[in-house]
């Protein structure tokens, strides 16, 4: 895709949500289901990924783990939000993306209470290949790190509500 045909399907929808702001919201899902042993089901909208422990908590290593696939879905998010803000700015670029992140799984599996569930600290890297100036890459990785759903997700930290719903295996709902 090119800068005038991302800026042609991107105008009506812009005009739109400054019309009518509330057309804007909309609500992403997943779903998933409890499989055999220690997995979830997951559906991609591609395919069904089966995610389970991670080895170091015990997994087989054969399900995706749920940390990788959060990472996959920063590194997506930032390649595509990339590749759009540089398709914008009419920047040519090409090259990888990766992330990692540090977890401590003592927190996990409740070894130690001191210590936190979840990773510590996340790295986000591109590896480009770009005849762009400096001050232009610059500005493709602010745009980039500020319009990228995933990351600006992680972090800000949304609220976030559970609940839980059950029945018996006679179909009865549970208080």
């Amino acid at each position: 895709m090119d800068q005038q045909s991302l800026r042609a399907r991107q105008a009506p929808l812009k005009d739109r949500y400054r019309t009518d702001p509330q057309s804007a919201l909309i609500t992403l899902r997943a779903h998933g289901a409890l499989g055999e042993g220690v997995t979830c089901s997951v559906e991609t909208g591609r395919a069904l990924v089966e995610a389970g422990l991670h080895p170091a908590t015990g997994g087989s290593g054969m399900a995706a783990c749920s940390g990788d696939m959060l990472l996959q879905a920063l590194v997506a998010c930032a390649g595509v939000t990339m590749n759009a803000v540089a398709t914008a700015l009419a920047i040519d670029v090409r090259g990888r993306v990766s992330a990692e992140g540090d977890l401590d799984f003592r927190g996990t599996l409740g070894v130690a209470k001191d210590v936190p569930v979840g990773f510590r600290d996340v790295r986000l890297r591109f590896d480009i290949v770009s005849s762009a100036p400096p001050d232009q890459l610059e500005k493709l990785r602010q745009l980039t790190e500020r319009y990228c759903v995933v990351y600006q997700t992680l972090k800000s930290s949304p609220a976030i509500t559970v609940s839980l719903a059950a029945r018996g295996d006679d179909g009865q709902t549970s208080a």
